[in-house]
């Protein structure tokens, strides 16, 4: 497997509008535009920063990850994402390696990514997404 880069860094957020204030109008990250991934219930929004970017999401649904994650822990980074070069080669060896899977087989991210994530149990409590762009 190979690590190519953190990709992005992605937040809970009640509201994006919200969120996109601190992050664009204050801290001055240029804001890429939104996008709704439907099959996650979510809507996310970029920042780029240098060779990574902030991921804002904010859930679309009461039942969605996000809206769940926001109610047990509060709003706050969320999860951590690795950009690899090929995330089906990535996800058998950490499998190998005993490591738990949330998703067995890559699913469809935001920007068209192939995205997967690996369980908090098996990495200290940070949820890790794998995503191949």
């Amino acid at each position: 497997m190979k690590i190519i880069k953190v990709d992005h860094v992605g937040i809970a957020v009640n509201s994006i509008d919200i969120g996109k204030n601190f992050w664009s109008d204050i801290l001055g990250l240029p804001f890429e535009g939104d996008e709704t991934v439907a099959e996650q219930k979510v809507k996310t929004a970029f920042f780029p920063v240098g060779e990574s970017e902030v991921e804002l999401l904010e859930s679309t649904s009461p039942d969605g990850p996000i809206s769940k994650y926001i109610e047990k822990k509060g709003e706050g980074i969320q999860h951590v994402a690795f950009r690899v070069d090929d995330i089906d080669s990535a996800l058998a060896e950490l499998k190998q390696k005993g490591i738990r899977l949330i998703d067995e087989k890559p699913r469809k991210g935001a920007g068209g990514a192939k995205i997967a994530f690996l369980h908090p149990k098996s990495t200290n409590g940070v949820l890790v997404e794998l995503c191949e762009r």
